[in-house]
């Protein structure tokens, strides 16, 4: 059976471009509703720990509270209707478009991660991540992607036209562009491990051992970068609301700040994500590797595929929200660093063990070779 369409003399398949679309709605509508529910989290996290109650108060129908998750409603409607200040100093238009370039680029980076099992359906292979495999691009896409975030952070500063957004902007540039560095060494030992640079066969070279058991050093090296490049504490000099008000944040209100601060959010994701997809074995599942041809065999090939399928998503949705946890559980733990500890840490402690790493599993792949 023929699934095409002609659309403008081109025959356009329509199974492929429908699964395309329903993945790009699926994978933005996931990321900004957790990232959402990360805003709540952040503050019952921070409840928990500090033996406070945390957010409660709001109801729903009645006295139905549910652990106070309510307040997400409250937070969107107060952000869409607060009124939109712009004050009479900032570069209007950068002003505007600010908010913009942090959360584009926040809300691509997740486009490359498998969020599960690849699986076959009427002669069609349907892949789980809306850039399919075999790209070009690879995980050297949301490397890409992320350079991109330091321009949001900037632009809202220079744009905010006040000596505290200015240092925000200088102190976020500076520190997220050194830990790029560090990150970026970390994820090419990966590739040089699984001999490949797409994510789905970084997975599947996972198989019978994690990249977190093969590579402990570089996968300490991503996670601490992995805090300077979402602005988290202890690395949130970006922001430092005791040092240097709210740092770029300062002048926005309303929507504008709704974008930014959801930005560190969908970052917060993305980047759980990839380390959930470089070190833990994406949507693999201990002494399961292939959930779909596993399950198949168990239950039919009408049940066994899409149990499979929902398993492996299962999984990954499980290692992702393990590592949203983390970042929260360490905001509300440490306390932040002096900015040239920051530096220091980057430039004299990160990028030594970052290239050491690298050259040490650049020896044992020549060794093996050899």
């Amino acid at each position: 059976m023929d699934y095409t369409f002609t659309f403008l003399g081109l025959d356009i398949p329509i199974i492929p471009v429908a699964w395309m679309l329903a993945k790009i709605v699926v994978v933005f509508a996931g990321v900004m509703g957790l990232s959402a529910v990360l805003t709540w989290a952040e503050r019952k996290g921070a409840a928990l720990i500090q033996d406070r109650i945390g957010p409660n108060r709001a109801k729903f129908i009645g006295n139905f509270r549910l652990f106070g998750i309510f307040h997400l409603a409250g937070d969107g409607l107060k952000l869409i209707f607060k009124e939109d200040l712009v004050p009479g100093h900032v570069s209007r238009w950068l002003f505007w478009i600010a908010p913009l370039l942090a959360f584009i680029p926040a809300m691509m980076g997740f486009a490359i991660v498998p969020f599960g099992q690849s699986f076959e359906w009427r002669d069609f292979t349907f892949h789980l991540s809306v850039i399919d495999p075999e790209n070009g691009m690879g995980m050297l896409y949301p490397l890409a992607i992320a350079a991109l975030a330091v321009y949001g952070i900037f632009t809202a500063s220079w744009a905010s036209n006040n000596k505290f957004s200015m240092l925000s902007g200088m102190r976020g540039a500076a520190h997220m562009v050194s830990y790029e560095i560090g990150l970026s060494l970390a994820v090419i030992a990966v590739f040089m491990q699984a001999g490949h640079y797409d994510p789905h066969r970084i997975i599947e070279a996972q198989t019978g051992l994690w990249n977190v058991f093969a590579q402990p050093v570089g996968f300490l090296v991503f996670l601490v970068c992995a805090f300077a490049e979402t602005n988290r504490l202890p690395f949130d000099f970006a922001e430092g609301e005791s040092e240097i008000v709210a740092g770029f944040l300062t002048e926005f209100s309303g929507m504008k700040l709704g974008f930014l601060w959801l930005s560190e959010y969908i970052h917060l994701v993305t980047i759980s994500a990839l380390m959930a997809t470089l070190y833990f074995g994406g949507w693999k599942i201990p002494f399961m590797p292939d959930p779909v041809g596993l399950l198949s065999n168990w239950l039919g090939p009408w049940i066994g595929p899409w149990l499979g399928v929902l398993l492996s998503i299962a999984a990954f949705a499980a290692k992702l929200l393990a590592f949203c946890w983390f970042f929260i559980w360490v905001r509300w733990t440490l306390p932040r660093f002096r900015y040239d500890q920051l530096m220091f840490i980057g430039w004299k402690v990160m990028l030594p063990i970052g290239f050491a790493n690298l050259l040490f599993y650049a020896w044992l792949i020549h060794r093996a070779a050899a």
